[in-house]
């Protein structure tokens, strides 16, 4: 177990994204399902769920974990966000304090508890100063709705920003083996102002899963396709990259998933990896993650393939 950052909450270093069960840039989802997957992560041993007010049109993704973890809510850690709502299929960012606090409410209500053991400002609202986003979060903190603060998709003068109201518990920004922008400024400021980080995307959206071969074609409504990572030079050359990942797999004898996975929650100052998951036998797989560790020969070879790979063209999320 790891600690969120100055709190007593104990989180595993696997985490469970809960966005692809939701199934609006993931094809072939079924509630069924995505029941099943939260079950099968809390069974495979992963305390750690992140969600958002935002994840599904009408927040399915909370009302999910609600229902599976009704009767095992002390057992389990939720991280969900506000800030982002959709409005006519579009996601819209609304940082106004009142909303912040509206948003907290709703979530209590679709998750069923009384409380969030870390909430997000899902991103920054370009036309409300985040020291005012920042009140309603410490507000929020006062009343025991929430019992940490975090902040996603910001850049380091957003975090310190922010941090003059307070400073928040955890980060989470994407971050993988080859989208890796973080270690030249906010990563070292998380670690000098003791915040953790939960990464999303270690797996890049399924590209360093190993799964996806060469001539895989993406379904048009496969949200992948709108990524540099899966279109032409940058695709060959990242399939290259996967190549030697999977010699390095086959030797550990575990999938490269768990291999990319392990490489992240290895790295410093990361404090989880949050994998997201739309069927059991992925998030089963990844959990395993936490039982084994890459020896340092291992990690270097990563390391060398990750330096041959060279520059990427890196797209957000929002």
């Amino acid at each position: 177990m790891r600690q969120i950052a100055r709190t007593k909450i104990q989180i595993t270093p696997v985490a469970m994204g809960c966005w692809p069960i939701v199934g609006i840039t993931s094809i072939d989802v079924t509630r069924e399902q995505s029941l099943a997957t939260l079950n099968s992560a809390f069974e495979a041993g992963i305390n750690f769920f992140d969600t958002a007010y935002c994840y599904g049109y009408q927040g399915e993704s909370e009302q999910m974990i609600g229902e599976v973890f009704a009767d095992k809510r002390d057992q389990i850690v939720i991280a969900s966000k506000g800030g982002i709502h959709w409005r006519d299929k579009k996601q819209i960012k609304d940082g106004r304090p009142e909303t912040i606090k509206r948003e907290c409410e709703e979530s209590l209500q679709r998750l069923g508890t009384d409380r969030i053991d870390l909430h997000y400002l899902h991103a920054p609202d370009p036309k409300v100063p985040l020291t005012e986003t920042a009140g309603a979060f410490q507000e929020l903190l006062d009343e025991g709705k929430i019992l940490s603060v975090g902040v996603s998709n910001f850049s380091l003068d957003q975090l310190k920003e922010f941090s003059q109201v307070i400073v928040p518990n955890a980060y989470q920004p994407h971050y993988n083996m080859l989208q890796r922008e973080i270690e030249t400024d906010r990563l070292p400021w998380c670690i000098e102002n003791e915040v953790s980080l939960m990464v999303y995307w270690p797996l890049m959206k399924g590209l360093l899963a190993g799964k996806l071969q060469r001539d895989h074609e993406f379904d048009p409504q496969d949200g992948r396709r709108k990524y540099p990572m899966f279109q032409g030079e940058e695709w060959e050359k990242n399939q290259n990259f996967v190549d030697e990942l999977r010699e390095i797999s086959s030797e550990t004898g575990h999938s490269v998933a768990q291999v990319v996975i392990n490489w992240t929650i290895q790295r410093p100052g990361i404090t989880a990896a949050l994998c997201g998951a739309k069927r059991p036998e992925q998030i089963i797989d990844n959990a395993e993650t936490m039982t084994w560790q890459l020896t340092d020969a291992q990690i270097t070879r990563i390391d060398q393939a990750i330096k041959n790979r060279g520059p990427i063209i890196s797209k957000a999320a929002v």
